[in-house]
């Protein structure tokens, strides 16, 4: 049995899936973040964070300000669907690990018509998560993940179509947190008899209300499938009142009342005009219920750069309107590729932009006069209008049989084009029952008449507590299926000792290229299939084409499956870790020997940066240990550097070389190398060259004695130099 995670071993799934029968949810409800008013992480001081994560991955910049990771105040999701759900486990420890704690799992068919519960981990069944294995596992794996981060994670899955009170009951059983539940949902987008919806939800709902979960409604996916999202604003809003309000005449509490909302535009439309009126009016509207954010997956093309600028835009719109929950999407949704590191590129975009935008509502407000109230007021009239026809035209139900909800008009508007469902059709239609009159279920978190004895305290007394009250009550079922199977995909992936890239499940082998051609589009996808065939890529696919221009050229991103032998572990050539020196030590020599260096980036290079971190006290650089640094600038001829050498008696030479253009960064370290041996000074310096194309063995094949590339600062650097001068080897390894 697992007690805890190593940070560095994999999770072993196999023991996740052990003794599954005995186990029971930690917690149930929901959890947000703890808001601190004013924390310091590092050197800064945030206003609108989070408490830290106990472990964490910090985003790429953090290396230049100590490692920090400070965590927003929103809760943040990650959508996966890789429709192996444990593959899924894996993929939610890298997102936790990133900052991620509302985990929502997709996967590959959807759920709605099923009319009751499945068992055992079929692959790619129910569109989510829907059996209790599959809950129960994953749900295991999370309580162990969140001990390993120092955070409460959320998981989620969605209650939905004709068995969603059976979905309802085993996720309140299990401790799943949240949930998707509109009967709207179930109506609009997969014909299920409104009525029976409705029934189905209320029953739903009163059991997500006992697990105290929190609900998230469906309205978003009218805005992100309609024909022009931007002109249905108002009927989005009423879907949201309806749902909202309907949750809380079956008893939620309306903190537990998420609304999932989307911006209805994106750019080339002119979409901040559009998406933050929306915004703030659904705040004004709805504002004692949570806000979940989330991108129009509409709008979401292939292209990895616009899917982040949406994103970020989008965040821009949560920070000034206060998201609650701020969901992830990535280029996926264009592709139906669900990428691992997409995932986290997604959860990374939504922390770098909350966190960089820390303190930004101290600094500016939204207009009170203008444009932007206007149209603030213009959408809540228009939504208030929607729902008075709604009602004289006599409710809900006959406002979707006389097709209200459109696809393209801006209310009062409609073009025809609405979504018309009949009272008397759809999926389950005429499967209510009305109960009579000595109707008694035994159970707990129960809507509607039910006709319970006195003698009992609560329903579920007649038969000594039912499911709810007591989980070992609980009939735990297995496998099934003897062929699709968990058990049976983890076999054929097993731990052998090689290495296999892996993109939607364990070592599925999937690559992606990305290729510049100088050919028209249609030649450029041709060859681009072919040159994949050629590098002994199988079932080659095109994922992203953007055209530069019509004749000069195409980027194309192509995806295929690796077709060679595996990479055997034990058999790489690991990179090296040079073992570096205690600062103390460090300092301590340089005080009783004294050290010198001159630098500069060489050739016609004006990089500086780099080298200035390298050697800046006030960076960190070797001036920190009392090195004295000569500094010449950039764009510094070679010789000039060797000579300023000889003069200023340093002891080492570093040499900053960027571009790389015509090789020309191991052309200035071999000529520097070449000079120091020409003016007979090899010997009396220690070269040191870096960049961000430079490694150790491009160096020293240029004659330098080390080389140092991306990621590496002063320490690295002093430390090298000082061993070399103590005479210790200076590549012993960690």
């Amino acid at each position: 049995m697992i007690e805890r995670l190593e940070e560095n071993e994999k999770l072993n799934v196999e023991e996740i899936l052990k003794d599954l029968d005995k186990y029971e949810p930690k917690w149930r409800g929901w959890h947000w973040r703890e808001e601190s008013p004013e924390i310091k992480v590092g050197e800064f001081t945030y206003h609108e964070m989070s408490k830290p994560l106990k472990k964490s991955q910090p985003l790429p910049a953090a290396r230049s300000f100590g490692g920090i990771d400070p965590q927003p105040k929103s809760v943040i999701t990650t959508e996966i669907a890789s429709g192996r759900f444990e593959d899924d486990i894996r993929r939610m420890r890298m997102a936790a690990w990133h900052g991620a704690d509302h985990l929502m799992v997709i996967r590959t068919a959807g759920q709605s018509h099923y009319d009751g519960l499945i068992e055992g981990t079929p692959e790619g069944i129910g569109g989510v998560p829907i059996t209790r294995k599959e809950v129960r596992a994953t749900r295991k794996a999370i309580d162990l993940i969140e001990e390993e981060v120092g955070r409460k994670i959320n998981f989620h899955s969605y209650i939905s179509g004709v068995a969603g009170p059976d979905i309802a009951v085993m996720f309140a059983e299990e401790g799943v947190n949240g949930a998707h539940q509109d009967p709207q949902y179930n109506v609009l987008y997969r014909n299920i008899n409104m009525f029976r919806s409705f029934v189905d939800a209320a029953v739903a709902k009163r059991v997500m209300a006992w697990a105290d979960m929190l609900q998230i409604d469906g309205a978003h996916n009218a805005n992100a499938t309609a024909m022009k999202g931007y002109n249905v604003m108002p009927e989005l809003m009423v879907q949201h009142a309806i749902n909202a309000k309907f949750s809380e005449m079956v008893g939620m509490k309306p903190e537990k009342i998420s609304l999932s909302t989307v911006p209805p535009t994106s750019a080339p439309a002119p979409c901040m005009r559009y998406d933050l009126p929306y915004a703030v009016a659904l705040r004004d509207l709805f504002d004692k219920y949570k806000m979940r954010a989330q991108m129009n997956t509409k709008y979401i093309e292939s292209c990895e750069r616009e899917a982040t600028v949406g994103h970020t835009l989008n965040l821009l719109i949560s920070e000034l309107t206060s998201a609650d929950i701020q969901s992830t999407i990535t280029p996926d949704e264009g592709r139906n590729v669900p990428w691992h590191y997409n995932n986290i590129h997604a959860i990374n975009t939504a922390k770098q932009s909350f966190v960089a935008m820390d303190g930004l509502m101290d600094m500016l407000e939204l207009k009170k006069e203008g444009y932007l109230p206007e149209k603030v007021r213009e959408l809540k009239e228009r939504a208030v209008l929607f729902l008075e026809e709604m009602i004289e035209e006599g409710g809900y139900f006959k406002a979707v049989d006389g097709g209200f909800f459109v696809d393209s008009g801006e209310y009062p508007e409609r073009n025809g084009d609405g979504i018309a469902r009949k009272m008397n059709g759809g999926d389950a239609v005429g499967t209510i029952v009305k109960r009579e009159e000595d109707y008694f279920a035994p159970v707990c978190a129960h809507f509607g008449y039910n006709n319970v004895p006195k003698e009992y305290s609560k329903p579920c007394d007649a038969i000594h507590e039912c499911t709810l009250c007591n989980h070992s009550k609980i009939k735990y079922i297995d496998e099934l299926d003897e062929n699709d199977n968990a058990f049976k995909r983890m076999e054929k992936v097993r731990e052998d000792g090689t290495v296999v890239p892996e993109v939607q499940w364990a070592k599925d082998g999937y690559v992606k290229i990305t290729l510049c051609l100088p050919e028209n589009e249609q030649i450029s996808e041709a060859a681009a299939i072919e040159i994949g065939k050629r590098m002994n890529l199988k079932d080659v696919e095109i994922l992203h084409k953007q055209v530069l221009q019509k004749a000069e050229g195409t980027l194309v991103e192509i995806k295929g499956v690796c077709d060679f032998t595996p990479v055997k572990r034990d058999e790489l050539v690991l990179p090296r870790r040079r073992k570096v020196l205690a600062f103390d030590v460090m300092r301590d020599y340089v005080k009783e020997h004294s050290i010198k260096v001159v630098a500069a980036t060489v050739g016609e290079d004006e990089h500086s940066v780099g080298l200035r971190e390298v050697i800046d006290i006030k960076h960190g650089g070797v001036e920190k240990f009392g090195i004295e640094a000569i500094y010449l600038g950039t764009s510094c001829p070679v010789e000039k550097l060797v000579d300023a050498a000889i003069e200023s008696k340093a002891q080492a030479i570093l040499c900053s070389t960027i571009i790389t253009h015509n090789d020309v960064h191991t052309k200035n370290m071999k000529k520097l190398h070449d000079l120091c041996v020409e003016k007979g000074v090899r010997d009396k310096l220690i070269l040191v060259s870096g960049g961000t194309q430079v490694t150790d063995e491009i160096a020293k094949a240029q004659g330098m004695d080390v080389g140092f590339g991306r990621g590496s600062n002063g320490t690295d650097v002093a430390s090298f130099i000082i061993k070399k001068l103590m005479g210790l080897n200076p590549d012993e390894e960690e």
